[in-house]
């Protein structure tokens, strides 16, 4: 049995309520999940109407109600019907959905938690030290060894998966950034997460820094110095992996399935190949958290929002992720 799956909306003035309905609405029929959907109540029941998606919708009281489909509000008060986008309100609330959300499945309330988009820039401005959900849930469930993977697939349902030593930083801090510890967390909990997922195998390359995984030191000594040795150091505790090879052919390789993850130094290196080619099934999955959270790989996309035209496909892989980890470990 998988379970119950949270959602938490984000922010409300985005098309995280459309994407999270629109998903639920077709994943629903093909599972025995409940799902818990955490925001604002009112908005959720108001695009549920909109959108004729008819999902019946309790509040929820507990653990034990009858019902598959249920919402929550952590905040006191319920938001404005009329909200600017990327409101300030909406930004609070977005954060203590998110909190929420993670509080539960510390207390193993939930099986999952899946985190729709929110806004960093409003959050930030609405008072909150705030870097992205990853680093918000890392320092919510005391953990530093987390790493963010982003996995999806092209039409030809081939993978790429994708794990980042290093993500939100200024480029000229990347260098810096790089520490054996760092790349073999990595390593280590992309081998995992093969496991988790059930591949026959946990084949693992890592990228260079530099243009060519710096030519021997020609183009610059981070893969000389601290990748390689740390990819030999990986090899003799027992890890299948290779590298640093050179960033502008391994995902080519990764996606033909000569290796099942990729080891990536930082955000855009990583990211820019697994949106060309999955974009719109993309997922980031934080990986080392001690309870399973994925997201869609896009923004809150203000630009379409309340207008019922969001695809939910990313949202979609988000939901099956979620509930493939949560059986596997059930």
């Amino acid at each position: 049995m998988t379970g119950w799956i949270g959602i938490s909306l984000g922010d409300v003035t985005g098309i995280g309520p459309e994407v999270a309905l629109k998903a639920v609405a077709a994943e629903a029929p093909k599972d025995d999940a409940k799902y818990l959907f955490i925001g604002d109540e009112k908005k959720l029941r108001q695009v549920n109407e909109k959108l004729s998606l008819n999902l019946p919708l309790k509040k929820f009281s507990g653990y034990a109600d009858a019902g598959k489909f249920f919402s929550a509000n952590p905040v006191a008060e319920p938001l404005p019907e009329e909200l600017p986008l990327s409101s300030l309100l909406a930004a609070r609330a977005s954060v203590k959905c998110l909190r929420d959300g993670a509080e539960r499945c510390l207390r193993r309330e939930l099986d999952a938690l899946v985190t729709a988009p929110v806004n960093k820039k409003s959050i930030i401005h609405a008072g909150f030290s705030f870097v992205g959900q990853t680093e918000f849930l890392s320092e919510l469930a005391k953990t530093d060894h987390t790493v963010m993977m982003l996995l999806g697939h092209d039409d030809k349902n081939r993978w790429l998966r994708v794990a980042l030593t290093t993500i939100h930083l200024p480029l000229k801090s990347v260098p810096e950034k790089i520490t054996p510890t760092k790349i073999i967390l990595a390593i280590e909990l992309a081998t995992q997460a093969c496991r988790d997922l059930g591949l026959p195998r946990a084949k693992i390359v890592v990228a260079g820094l530099n243009p060519h995984a710096g030519e021997s030191g020609e183009f610059g000594d981070e893969e000389v110095k601290i990748i390689a040795p740390t990819v030999v150091a990986a090899q003799k505790k027992g890890f299948d992996v290779v590298g640093p090879l050179s960033g502008d052919t391994i995902f080519h390789y990764a996606l033909k399935g000569d290796y099942d993850a990729v080891v990536a130094m930082y955000h855009d290196q990583g990211l820019a190949p697994l949106k060309a080619v999955a974009f719109d099934t993309g997922v980031n999955w934080t990986l080392g958290l001690p309870f399973i959270r994925t997201s869609p790989d896009h923004g809150t996309a203000y630009d379409i929002a309340g207008k019922g035209i969001a695809n939910p496909s990313s949202m979609v892989a988000a939901i099956r992720l979620a509930k493939h980890l949560a059986k596997n470990k059930g």
